[in-house]
């Protein structure tokens, strides 16, 4: 089979879906409808309604996902000081933009201080609810390195001098 005939055009998988999904095959329209007719609200559209095996509720009606609630623990002016609740679809771009918001101060920080910013990287934190089994974003964390200059240190002028000493003469040119 070449490449061309592998990719396909798309449609297929869509009427594969739309087709399961009127069986009741646990896509969002047929698990919608059947949540419906038992008169139940659903907590998290476009799940299934079907429990999996050593699970104790569905995806759609998941309590523990429903309560999710974040909360920075950093001594930073940053969003998040109190408790608040994220949509799970809406959890990872709302994190990634609280640590960049972390990332932003250690830069303001660098440049009224006269530092510089080494190293500043985040890492988002992904955990599996225990009670529905469904893959969350749990937090992120920022690492920032920053270096200042203190040139009135003792110190950092005896570590120039000694620099000053190993270089000098280091770089001659005697072709001249």
């Amino acid at each position: 089979m070449s490449m061309i005939g592998a990719i396909g055009s798309g449609y297929g998988a869509y009427a594969n879906q739309m087709s399961m999904a009127a069986a009741g095959g646990g896509y969002a329209a047929g698990s919608a409808g059947k949540a419906e007719q038992a008169g139940k609200a659903i907590l998290n559209p476009g799940q299934p309604t079907e429990a999996k095996p050593g699970k104790r509720v569905s995806p759609a009606e998941c309590e523990t996902c429903k309560n999710r609630k974040y909360q920075d623990g950093s001594d930073e002016m940053v969003s998040f000081k109190t408790a608040q609740h994220i949509s799970p679809q809406a959890a990872a771009s709302r994190v990634r933009g609280h640590e960049a918001e972390h990332v932003s101060n250690a830069y303001k920080d660098a440049a009224m201080n006269n530092g510089k910013v080494l190293q500043a990287s985040v890492s988002i934190k992904t955990a599996v609810c225990p009670e529905c089994g469904r893959t969350y974003v749990a937090g992120g964390e920022t690492c920032t390195k920053i270096a200042y200059s203190n040139e009135e240190n003792p110190y950092i002028q005896a570590r120039k001098n000694m620099n000053k000493q190993g270089l000098l003469g280091a770089n001659v040119d005697l072709a001249g």
